[in-house]
C-alpha cells in the first residue's frame, strides 16, 4: 500500500487559491525554468515555494562558484607569471645601467614557471 504525500506550508499558508474571482497568491510562490542542477533535467517552467527552490538554487550557486574560483586562480598564476618577468627585466635594466661599460651578461631566458 503507497502513502501519499501531501505537502504543506510551514506558514500555515496556501500558495494560491482562487477568491472573489481573484487569484490570491502568497509573494513567495514564483516560477522557474531551466536545468536542475542536481539531475540535469530540464525543468519547464515550474511553480513552487521560493523556500522550496533555495536547495536547488543553492548548488548552482556553488557550482557557479567553482567555475569562478578556477577562473581567478589561473588569472593570478599568468599575474604572477608577468611580475616575475617584469622583474627580471627591470633586474637587468638597472643592471646595464649600473654596469655600462662592463660587457653584457647574457639575458635571462623566460618561460611560463609559476610561482
Amino acid at each position: 500500500m503507497a502513502i501519499e504525500v501531501v505537502h504543506t506550508c510551514p506558514l500555515g499558508h496556501t500558495c494560491e487559491e482562487v477568491k472573489d474571482n481573484k487569484i490570491h497568491r502568497c509573494a513567495w510562490y514564483t516560477a522557474l525554468g531551466g536545468t536542475n542542477p542536481q539531475t540535469g533535467e530540464l525543468i519547464k517552467e515550474e511553480w513552487n515555494c521560493s523556500l522550496a527552490w533555495m536547495p536547488i538554487m543553492l548548488v548552482e550557486t556553488a557550482k557557479t562558484n567553482l567555475g569562478q574560483t578556477a577562473a581567478i586562480e589561473s588569472f593570478r598564476n599568468e599575474t604572477v607569471n608577468q611580475a616575475v618577468q617584469t622583474n627580471e627585466i627591470l633586474a637587468t635594466a638597472v643592471n646595464f645601467a649600473i654596469n655600462k661599460d662592463k660587457p653584457v651578461k647574457e639575458l635571462p631566458a623566460y618561460d611560463n614557471r609559476i610561482i
